[in-house]
């Protein structure tokens, strides 16, 4: 409860700083200081320090599950402020507005990791979205980034439309907004019933919103442009941690509610998941552009973390978790390397290795581990998603991690481009501006994390079951 409460009212402060604070320095300082009293916040709450009680009337249900995610959000959060707040500030003249966008979003986030009706779900999401819209058009004067901001805002209007249609039919099929099944249908002579075909459909038209709003195939045609016509600043925190945060939404409604869809669940996953790998993995190797390339790579990861929804399981709770961790801190961290950039494409990154050695060397840890190259936390990450699927089981479970393996490898191929430019390629790449030691040092611990999470992969896990 700490964190929902806090981010909203941290997020009001902001609004009110730019008021007072004319310094962009100062605005970012004390965006920090707000973030570092959330994550203290959410950590009290999480470990029963000190919590806000409410009547909730069952609205929301708090669990460790959920709490330990939002740690991770706001803590990734806290480190893409110390890296990419310099930027933030330099996008338009209002740099406090667009900080309290962020906690306005990581609002919508706690409300996500903690929905227990319908509604909450629907309120989490809208929260979470609508200051992305924003986010996405900040930059008034570029016609890509008012291009995008539309356009995200439509396909966002669209997804929502069928989200509240299938909220509709649930409510009208078990006269309830809870996200359980109904404890009648559950077990009828320890035979689980049917779910009335209104139900059904509602579920999946739940499904699809949502589909959209992780970017995930065939409903992912929004992203490259969105991603691409953002502020790359905005990219970069829109691509891990409201995605991560929209997959423990994913999760958390369909834990309980996806048997009753029968075996139209498991065909619409398999092929959704399918259709995400390749579509991610395969557009990505013909891009020019490292910006798009990342942004179809954020759809091939979603293929993966949809690996979580596909097992439902132990291990895939903890196997998320982690790759919620290990996908942030690496894609913040290449789009913090990717804005110091004067040019986009590939061949801008060429003979990066002389130039600035540091920002190779750590572009090359985060690339690696998005990769899945073992000793890097993303490695271990795409373990724990096809280790839950094996211990799921299912007709469909081996071919589905032959599959994965597969695109994987195929993944291996245009971000070893990167890697390839930066050391092998003859070339002067040029940065924007000067790079200064605080970002070299936010890069190292950064990389630091990756590779120690990829070595000790259970400090996480152990700190969850703490």
């Amino acid at each position: 409860m700490n964190a929902i409460i806090l981010s909203a009212l941290l997020g009001v402060v902001m609004m009110f700083s730019g008021i007072v604070i004319k310094s962009k320095h100062a605005i970012v300082s004390t965006a920090l200081v707000c973030l570092v009293i959330l994550l203290l916040g959410n950590l009290c709450d999480t470990y029963g320090c000190f919590s806000i009680s409410m009547d909730l009337h069952e609205m929301l249900a708090f669990n460790k599950f959920g709490q330990f995610f939002n740690t991770i959000a706001i803590t990734a959060t806290l480190l893409y402020v110390l890296l990419s707040g310099k930027d933030i500030v330099k996008v338009g003249n209002y740099p406090a507005e667009y900080f309290a966008l962020i906690f306005f979003v990581l609002c919508g986030v706690s409300i996500l990791s903690a929905f227990n009706n319908l509604l909450m779900m629907f309120l989490g999401i809208e929260i979470l979205s609508i200051p992305l819209y924003i986010l996405t058009g900040s930059d008034k004067k570029n016609l890509k980034s008012n291009e995008a901001s539309l356009k995200y805002f439509l396909m966002g209007a669209f997804s929502t439309g069928l989200m509240l249609m299938g909220i509709a039919l649930l409510y009208g099929a078990t006269g309830s907004f809870g996200i359980e099944a109904p404890v009648a249908r559950q077990l009828s002579n320890g035979v689980q019933q049917r779910a009335p075909i209104l139900e059904v459909i509602g579920l999946i038209f739940v499904f699809v919103s949502l589909l959209f709003k992780v970017s995930a195939a065939p409903f992912h045609f929004w992203t490259p442009d969105v991603y691409d016509g953002a502020p790359s600043v905005f990219t970069s925190f829109m691509a891990t941690i409201v995605k991560a945060a929209g997959f423990i939404a994913f999760i958390h409604l369909f834990e309980g509610r996806a048997d009753e869809m029968e075996s139209i669940w498991k065909m619409l996953l398999v092929l959704t998941i399918v259709a995400t790998l390749l579509i991610g993995n395969v557009t990505a190797v013909f891009q020019q552009s490292v910006k798009r390339m990342l942004a179809y790579s954020s759809i091939a990861q979603a293929g993966f973390m949809l690996f979580a929804l596909y097992s439902r399981n132990d291990m895939a709770k903890e196997g998320i978790l982690l790759y919620a961790v290990a996908y942030s801190i690496a894609t913040v961290g290449i789009f913090a390397i990717l804005i110091k950039m004067k040019d986009y494409t590939f061949d801008g990154y060429n003979g990066l290795a002389k130039t600035q050695p540091l920002l190779a060397a750590a572009n090359t840890v985060f690339l690696l581990s998005l990769a899945g190259i073992p000793l890097t936390a993303g490695f271990f990450a795409k373990y724990w998603m096809l280790a839950s699927v094996m211990k799921a089981g299912g007709s469909s479970a081996i071919w589905l991690i032959v599959i994965a393996v597969i695109f994987a490898a195929v993944s291996v191929y245009y971000y070893f481009r990167v890697i390839q430019a930066m050391y092998f390629k003859e070339g002067n790449a040029e940065t924007t501006e000067e790079i200064s030691q605080g970002f070299k040092i936010g890069l190292l611990i950064m990389s630091a994390i990756i590779i120690i999470l990829g070595v000790f992969p259970d400090a996480l896990l152990q700190w969850f079951y703490f």
